[in-house]
């Protein structure tokens, strides 16, 4: 089949690679469309290499190149022997987090246990952590990491089901959180700011409006003019860091009262240096956001992955059905069906070849008018 291998920091080469093993509880996929992450981008240009040995030793790209991929949709191709749920045929999503149901692991481990699989003590990620992703022909991947979609699911609202079910998790961890500011709670959150007007800031807009029916302000804080027109669009106040004062304009439209609710979408490192002027005391800082390279708070990046307080977040586990599949996906799709997210607004660019996806990474995300991209094989779709 063929692949898309990242042979070493920002060199992609289209591969012919053996298709996938399906084992019996597995089922192959024919990728149908793939959205490239934020994280696609780290690793792409060498920010990010999440690949380690069982000593911890991170994996060079020269040494073990990898295959990007893990926002994706498709068809079912074919199945293990033991596999009950779907058939060849079936429409699916997937989440790419290998935890303990996927690898019929008993006892589960704790993590597991209490529904948060994105930190299994023995995680492995398709696309991210070694095992390949979804930039090829053919993904295998456990029943129970499949969810089946319906007719109405596009193969293009089926490229940011996971992104938006990452931006749910990321909710569901700040609003269990005991905070002072709440939504409708006794001291109710009426002020937020969303730093960065990437993907994930555009989906938190679209969650707070249309999930959470919130109802106050919402800052949106970037650089970028086509994003900043977009959050306004779906219900954000645009703050241009270029052109406005961001500390006097939050001051202003709060009457003084300032933030309740900053969520941190970015990953500039810049941000911190306004972090006490406009949080009110006491508020609530959602570190969703990676990278902030270029201040002394690397530090904090492994506390984000380990989810410890400030609220931290990465990723979309939140749960199990019964039969093992992720909750957090099905319920991402459901505010997809339900017209709650706008995806394809989001999707400036889409690529129909693997081979274009080098320009997609190395020229085009850093133009001015981008915000998501994917490879769809059907751009009809």
């Amino acid at each position: 089949m063929k692949a898309l291998v990242l042979e070493d920091v920002a060199r992609f080469e289209v591969r012919d690679v053996p298709a996938p093993a399906v084992g019996p509880r597995d089922v192959l996929i024919r990728i149908g469309s793939v959205g490239i992450c934020g994280t696609d981008l780290h690793i792409f240009h060498g920010l990010a290499n999440y690949h380690r040995d069982r000593s911890g030793r991170q994996v060079p790209l020269k040494e073990s190149p990898q295959i990007l991929g893990h926002e994706f949709y498709g068809t079912v191709e074919s199945v293990g022997k033991d596999v009950t749920k779907c058939k060849p045929g079936d429409k699916v999503i997937a989440d790419q987090v290998l935890n303990c149901h996927s690898k019929a692991r008993v006892p589960l481990c704790e993590y597991c246990e209490t529904g948060d699989s994105h930190q299994c003590a023995y995680l492995q990620e398709l696309g991210i952590t070694g095992p390949p992703g979804a930039f090829a022909d053919l993904v295998s991947i456990p029943e129970t990491n499949v969810v089946m979609t319906p007719a109405d699911i596009s193969v293009t609202m089926g490229a940011v089901i996971e992104p938006f079910a990452c931006v749910l998790h990321a909710s569901d961890r700040m609003e269990r959180s005991k905070c002072r500011y709440e939504f409708g709670g006794r001291h109710p959150i009426r002020h937020v700011l969303i730093t960065g007007a990437g993907p994930s800031g555009l989906f938190f807009i679209q969650y707070l409006r249309n999930v959470r029916k919130f109802d106050g302000q919402i800052f949106v804080a970037d650089m970028r003019a086509s994003r900043l027109a977009m959050a306004k669009k779906l219900g954000g106040m645009p703050l241009d860091l270029r052109a406005c004062d961001v500390v006097a304009e939050i001051d202003k439209h709060t009457k003084g009262e300032m933030i309740h609710y900053w969520i941190e979408s970015s990953g500039a490192a810049s941000v911190f240096d306004f972090v006490t002027r406009v949080m009110r005391h006491q508020g609530t800082f959602l570190y969703y956001g990676s990278g902030h390279a270029g201040r002394d708070v690397g530090c904090m990046v492994p506390f984000q992955f380990m989810e410890v307080n400030m609220v931290t977040s990465c990723g979309a586990s939140g749960g199990f059905e019964a039969d093992g599949t992720p909750v957090v996906y099905r319920r991402s799709m459901e505010c997809l069906r339900q017209g709650l997210v706008d995806a394809r607004s989001l999707l400036t660019h889409q690529y129909a070849q693997l081979p274009e996806l080098q320009k997609a990474f190395s020229v085009d995300a850093t133009s001015e008018e981008f915000i998501k991209g994917a490879w769809v094989r059907n751009s009809a779709a």
